[in-house]
């Protein structure tokens, strides 16, 4: 099966070879996001809750550009540069998905960048 690249106008640029997200048939695949603009700049310095908001809004961005809506993520990977992050993290994902959260894993790794505090990456399913 075919995939298509999507890629929503202002999102960041790749650190690397890769597509924001990718759908195949009715699944979007979402690269792991970490908080930058479109410039490449960092957002939300030092601030896990405006770090997480911002990947979020941005996995949003993505999942929409493929036809679906936060309410269609069926998985995340979260990633944290700090355990003591966590609650903070948790506090804004609580808000994107707090009635019916999709399944998800949070582990603690080493990000590409020191300032990158989060980076979320997703599995979408359109009805």
């Amino acid at each position: 099966m075919a995939h298509e690249a999507i890629i929503p106008a202002g999102s960041a640029p790749p650190l690397a070879p890769y597509s924001p997200g990718v759908r195949t048939g009715n699944t979007i695949y979402v690269s792991g996001i970490l908080a930058m603009d479109s410039e490449g700049n960092t957002v939300g310095t030092g601030d896990i809750k405006a770090q997480t908001r911002h990947v979020i809004e941005a996995v949003r961005g993505v999942v929409e550009a493929g036809g679906g809506t936060l309410a269609d993520v069926a998985f995340n990977q979260i990633f944290l540069a700090d355990l003591a992050d966590y609650a903070g993290m948790n506090e804004v994902y609580r808000e994107y998905f707090g009635d019916n959260p999709p399944a998800r894993y949070c582990i603690k790794a080493e990000l590409v960048k020191p300032e990158f505090l989060v980076e979320i990456s997703s599995t979408a399913h359109i009805g």
